[in-house]
């Protein structure tokens, strides 16, 4: 594991202090009730089934709405140890409410990249942020990805590690809406 020290005032924006990841992960769960519900405005809301019948579900909504809806509608929510994961692969329930409300909680912490296997996603925070900086790179450098937070430098300095250790081309797919910030 990284010694956070090493990046300075960019570790606030890469990785969530042990002692907060600790309140985050002890948090009461009930694996069966809490879910993902649709919802037109945000997606995905979180909900408790309160009753089952047949293949309808009761539930309420974290703003106290009682609504009935399909079992087929529905996703699964994953327990409170996964908020704000690093690597949504080690999600226990990979869907797409899960995969949005991870992405969604770190951006809240301007925490922009996060992996999903061997992906890094980006959301762009549309200003800068200080994670960047030489001090950042050199923090990354020769590190394995899983020693480190997500971030770019840590695809590229294993990228480029692997083209001079395998002596074989590397390549990078960055896709992305036009203005997201790919350059």
């Amino acid at each position: 594991m990284m010694d956070m020290s090493e990046l300075g005032t960019a570790a606030a924006y890469l990785r969530m202090s042990d002692k907060d990841l600790l309140k985050l992960h002890t948090l009461p769960y009930e694996g069966k009730k809490k879910i993902w519900i649709p919802d037109d405005k945000h997606a995905y809301i979180e909900a408790e089934v309160k009753e089952t019948s047949g293949d309808k579900l009761t539930v309420e909504t974290a703003d106290g709405k009682k609504v009935t809806i399909r079992a087929d509608d529905v996703q699964l929510m994953n327990p409170p140890k996964f908020d704000m994961i690093e690597d949504m692969a080690m999600l226990t329930h990979l869907n797409e409410a899960s995969v949005l409300h991870n992405l969604r909680r770190r951006y809240s912490k301007w925490m922009i990249y996060t992996f999903s296997g061997l992906f890094c996603v980006t959301v762009n925070p549309y200003k800068w942020l200080p994670i960047y900086t030489t001090q950042v790179v050199a923090a990354y450098r020769g590190k394995r990805r899983t020693e480190t937070p997500p971030h770019i430098f840590s695809i590229c300095d294993n990228a480029y590690n692997d083209m001079l250790r395998n002596r074989e081309n590397q390549s990078m797919l960055i896709t992305g809406e036009s203005g997201a910030g790919k350059t």
